[in-house]
């Protein structure tokens, strides 16, 4: 059998129980784990790349420096959904295979959207009095795994669920009990809450813009657990400006945050870092998923979460 080293780059490390769940996984399969934990200095995990065949990630770039020094590396995963920290055409250019761990966090990032949406329309909990979700038209933007667990949890509130994706079958998402629009603007006209789930793409960056959100009906909430990239922050200012009715609350603190929170102190919320998938949960089923998919591909040459080109 083929040695292997397998590399745990985590500026933010995994949960304890998570690095034994993918230990064992590593292990298990005759391959050498090595765990690189609070690097800090970029030369650490220079150094640390040079002999791996395997890298597992979270939040951590992995870019062509990083993978010309690599020359061993075979495979990039990163546990969780995104993956706009890998150069995907530097690692196809290395012959590196790269892959995500597609819903291992969704159901943390759902729960985290209803939460956000409960805090928003009962004002903050500033005291005063607020509305319910209850009755409300939930508009869902993108209808992937985070998506459906959305719609999932929001049926419990008794909310009316829309769902808008570019690339999913109406038939789909109208088999969960979903209403599926036809356009993004037919979904931000019909929605009182918008839950945004899209990846930041070259097409989706800066889209959720002035003229999109505009759309919203009075007392208009935008919720997003998705990138701040794919939000227009100039736009969405001055529209709040006009606009006194509309509320937006964020997981991914926007650039102009200091001005979204001196404008709007009772109309605007963003967590001091991204939220999402920071359970015990999300964590410990990312990292194994990430180390099984390793084995695969080195294994058997499994490639069905693969994200980048041949």
């Amino acid at each position: 059998m083929e040695f292997m080293k397998v590399l745990v780059a985590t500026d933010k490390p995994f949960a304890k129980v998570a690095v034994d769940g993918i230990r064992k996984e590593i292990e298990a399969a005759g391959y050498e784990l090595v765990l690189l934990e609070k690097y800090g200095e970029r030369a650490n995990l220079l150094e640390a790349v040079k002999d791996a065949n395997a890298i597992i990630i979270r939040s951590d770039i992995i870019d062509a420096e990083v993978l010309e020094a690599a020359k061993e590396l075979k495979i990039v995963v990163r546990a969780g959904a995104g993956f706009d920290n890998v150069d995907l055409e530097a690692a196809t250019a290395h012959n590196v295979c790269v892959m995500n761990t597609p819903g291992q966090n969704s159901n943390a990032v759902a729960e985290l959207a209803l939460g956000m949406m409960v805090m928003a329309v009962r004002n903050m909990y500033n005291g005063t009095s607020g509305t319910e979700l209850k009755g409300k038209k939930l508009g869902i933007h993108a209808y992937g795994n985070v998506g459906r667990n959305v719609a999932r949890i929001a049926r419990g509130f008794g909310m009316e669920i829309y769902a808008y994706d570019a690339f999913c079958p109406k038939e789909v998402i109208e088999a969960d009990g979903t209403k599926a629009v036809d356009s993004a603007e037919e979904l931000y006209e019909t929605c009182d809450v918008i839950s945004l789930h899209i990846p930041a793409t070259a097409e989706t960056k800066n889209s959720i813009n002035r003229a999109l959100v505009n759309r919203m009906p009075k007392g208009g909430l935008l919720v997003n657990t998705a990138r701040k990239e794919v939000i227009n922050e100039a736009e969405l200012i001055e529209l709040m400006e006009e606009r006194t009715d509309l509320k937006y609350v964020t997981d991914i603190m926007p650039a102009a945050d200091l001005m979204f929170a001196e404008k709007f102190p009772t109309r605007y919320f963003a967590t001091p870092k991204k939220m999402g998938a920071q359970t015990a949960e999300a964590n410990i089923n990312a990292g194994i998923a990430a180390a099984q998919q390793i084995v695969g591909f080195l294994k058997d040459g499994c490639e069905r979460f693969r994200v980048n080109k041949k």
